[in-house]
């Protein structure tokens, strides 16, 4: 079942015309959000990301799209599963028309709801992806519909029996993985790509970001990072919505313990529990 502006219909009656923009232009924005135990994880911060992205895209925000309309509507999808780890993903586009410029900033959504698999991997294995960059600049950081460099990394990986890619920007310098952010380990001091290294800005990102800040014995530095420092690093580990934290263990030749990464890890399973 999926949420189709606000009508629960079966994902087979779900179509799509030719004059789909997020299909026809990438005209769309999406957030990934993960649901435990009926609780939709961190959605505060979903929410803002979302009101922030469509402003920027200049979408027209509907009236009703307060959190708490939005929240429900999630909940609408996620109470057909009996599951306790759920992922959505809630959906953003402009209505149908226009070449690339629409005939109206009006916008349709659309929430649709999986079982999550969350299994953090014992054995981990990074590489870096160089046939295409993630250019740095503020739109790099909003989750669009058009994921092309994330697609064929991924591929890349698969083809290449690597778990993720570390996808670099234009100076060359670690923007992101794959599939979320990066964080990288070396005595106290733990580094993430800023935003205007062309990262996504990252729910979890921001989490973490937090958690660290309160903490005594360590350091975080939003900054640059080159592919040289992962290699390294004493500890590697990656972030999105739905696996939370996972430590990476293996980055070309170079093994990395797990022990501060799976700390942070339970850290934020805690934060999870209890916000």
């Amino acid at each position: 079942m999926i949420n189709h502006n606000g009508n629960i219909i079966d994902a087979s009656e779900f179509q799509l015309t030719l004059e789909n923009r997020a299909f026809k232009f990438g005209d769309g924005i999406f957030e990934t959000i993960k649901i435990l135990n009926g609780k939709v994880v961190f959605f505060e911060d979903h929410y803002f990301r979302l009101m922030a992205s469509m402003r920027m895209l200049r979408m027209k925000i509907p009236m009703k799209f307060t959190l708490e309309f939005l929240e429900d509507e999630i909940k609408k999808v996620s109470e057909k599963f009996s599951e306790n780890s759920l992922r959505a993903r809630l959906t953003v586009y402009r209505k149908d028309g226009g070449l690339y410029t629409p005939k109206t900033n009006e916008i349709d959504y659309v929430i649709d709801v999986k079982p999550a698999k969350v299994e953090v991997k014992d054995k981990y294995i990074l590489d870096l992806y160089k046939d295409f960059y993630n250019y740095s600049g503020l739109l790099s950081t909003v989750k669009t519909t058009n994921r092309m460099l994330n697609t064929i990394a991924a591929v890349f990986a698969e083809e290449n029996d690597l778990d993720n890619c570390v996808l670099l920007n234009e100076r060359k310098g670690v923007a992101e993985v794959t599939n979320g952010n990066i964080f990288i380990i070396k005595g106290n001091i733990i580094k993430t790509p800023a935003l205007t290294e062309g990262c996504i800005k990252g729910i979890v990102r921001k989490k973490i970001i937090e958690l660290l800040e309160d903490h005594k014995d360590f350091t975080i530095e939003e900054t640059s990072i080159s592919p040289f420092e992962i290699q390294k690093a004493d500890e590697v580990f990656i972030t999105n919505a739905v696996i939370g934290v996972q430590p990476v263990t293996n980055y070309r030749k170079k093994e990395f313990k797990t022990e501060i990464s799976m700390k942070i890890r339970k850290s934020l399973d805690l934060m999870v529990l209890t916000s």
